[in-house]
């Protein structure tokens, strides 16, 4: 079988592939974020939950994990270690015992002033008025990947 030549304008190049500009763009906003987050001592995913509890505290896993878009057994290590080091509790709901509600401690509460001072716009290379926009476009292509996935 013949090489593909990487000069020949119809050789796919991985610069043009939508999917890698996402990934990378990931990880560089992962590189971006490392450093406040170790200040603050919390991985990626652990910051993120606690967004969304400083947003809506007291949320069962479930209703969590929706949002996040994580599945419980990636989710439940993520909200243990959180326990562990204070920032929330799990109990079991008092309606259905099935049901395990997350709520933020006063510790959680309280590292939300910090924790919402992580501010990378500078660092995106973006207008002011572009983010908003930029965000906007990656919910819809998301949305969509998501849709397409869940029919058939």
């Amino acid at each position: 079988m013949k090489r593909p030549d990487p000069h020949d304008p119809d050789t796919p190049k991985l610069s043009n592939f939508l999917c890698f500009a996402v990934y990378s763009a990931n990880l560089a906003f992962g590189k971006a974020y490392r450093p406040i987050l170790e200040s603050l001592g919390l991985t990626y995913t652990q910051y993120i939950a606690l967004i969304a509890l400083w947003e809506d505290d007291s949320q069962t896993v479930g209703s969590l994990g929706e949002k996040l878009f994580l599945e419980s057994n990636t989710l439940t290590p993520i909200l243990k270690k959180l326990e562990g080091m204070g920032y929330l509790e799990r109990r079991r709901a008092e309606a259905d015992e099935r049901q395990v509600l997350v709520s933020l401690t006063d510790a959680g509460r309280l590292l939300r002033e910090k924790g919402l001072g992580v501010n990378l716009f500078a660092v995106c290379g973006l207008a002011a008025d572009e983010i908003p926009k930029l965000q906007q476009s990656v919910v819809a292509l998301r949305d969509s990947l998501v849709r397409s996935t869940q029919q058939g």
